[in-house]
């Protein structure tokens, strides 16, 4: 540099820059290259992000219900209440005639997360369960007055979500901390995503109602059949809902097995495209009723398999003024409720004299 007669500096005329060092540029362009992809891959997580958001539908279980509920048990474990919706309308039309969307709980289970989240207690209820339904708001705005014999799965046709929770939180003496629900279409496309489901049957399953033929060993699933052998009863056991029940916990220790198998975060494609699938075909609670707290959720079960999940059917027996419906057993049923209260195995007595867990349906599917 020289300086001017004010004492400024000038550069010489005809100066350049001298560029820098080729291992220099290269490295400048290195860092802005790292910082372009960090911010191509941070929009695309948040329009991700921003998708499945919306892809989520909710429903205000607190808002809905009030103070009219069991007491919170702050003792680390959880309770949630998970649904599969029946409705015969729209898509599901082809599974029975069209309901017009009037649409019932096919599928309940109480899912008690132990207080380290390592362990899970699985209680399912039959839909067809004569107990007291509390009053419950319709959809109408109206309310429906409930009884002390009323169909279990009539709860969720009348109220929906919330009335369904009020019914097995009355049952149970169990506040649930969250609610799920997948309606068929759902199932249907979850498993798909996933690239189906390996079950091996140890005879041949045929179903006209749930239109599944299924021939002895080993069987790939695809969404369809999935939904078929999850809702087929015709064809295993006495015909009834019990043992469909056996099934469907049989099938979703499968699931589970197939879903720790594939290695999903090895796969984003995949990973993202079960999220898309799996955000638009539920319904949760409003507490998580949002990507992060879903994955947070779905992050505290990561460490479950299969073989740590113990699996019941509500204890139950043959309706006394009705042979076609189920009543539950009241001492058995509270041994089974006290214990997921102290966080504590759900004991063998429970089950011992139940219809619920006798017959083999649940040994056709492994």
């Amino acid at each position: 540099m020289s300086q001017d007669s004010n004492g400024g500096s000038h550069r010489a005329a005809g100066r350049r820059r001298r560029k820098p060092p080729k291992r220099r540029r290269a490295l400048v362009i290195a860092a802005w290259s790292a910082a372009g992809v960090v911010l191509l891959g941070g929009a695309g997580l948040g329009y991700f992000y921003f998708k499945l958001n919306g892809n989520l539908k909710t429903v205000d279980i607190d808002q809905a219900l009030g103070t009219d509920r069991p007491q919170n048990v702050d003792n680390g474990s959880m309770d949630i209440l998970v649904l599969g919706s029946d409705s015969r309308g729209g898509a599901n039309a082809d599974y029975g005639p069209d309901d017009g969307g009037s649409a019932r709980s096919d599928t309940a289970m109480i899912v008690h997360l132990n207080e380290g989240h390592t362990k899970a207690s699985i209680v399912s209820i039959p839909r067809d369960t004569m107990t007291a339904r509390p009053a419950c708001t319709t959809g109408k705005g109206k309310t429906d007055p409930g009884g002390p014999r009323e169909q279990f799965n009539e709860a969720y046709t009348i109220g929906g979500a919330a009335c369904a929770v009020k019914t097995v939180e009355k049952m149970s003496g169990i506040r649930m901390d969250h609610y799920l629900e997948v309606d068929f279409t759902g199932f249907k496309k979850i498993i798909d995503t996933l690239g189906g489901v390996q079950i091996t049957t140890a005879k041949p399953i045929k179903d006209d109602y749930s239109h599944l033929d299924l021939p002895a060993g080993p069987n790939k699933l695809n969404g369809e059949q999935a939904l078929g052998l999850v809702r087929t009863r015709h064809a295993v056991g006495d015909g009834g809902d019990l043992g469909r029940i056996q099934l469907q916990q049989a099938f979703i220790k499968a699931l589970i097995k197939q879903v720790k198998s594939i290695g999903l975060f090895d796969n984003p494609k995949q990973l993202l495209d079960l999220a898309d699938t799996g955000t638009r075909t539920i319904t949760t609670d409003k507490s998580l009723g949002d990507v992060k707290s879903l994955m947070g959720f779905a992050q505290s079960l990561q460490g479950i398999d299969a073989q740590d999940m113990h699996m019941i059917t509500l204890p139950v027996a043959a309706d006394a003024l009705d042979p076609n419906r189920v009543a539950p057993l009241k001492k058995e049923s509270k041994l089974v409720w006290d214990a997921l209260l102290a966080d504590q195995p759900i004991p063998a007595e429970a089950t011992a004299n139940s219809a619920g867990d006798k017959g083999t349906a649940g040994s056709i599917v492994q």
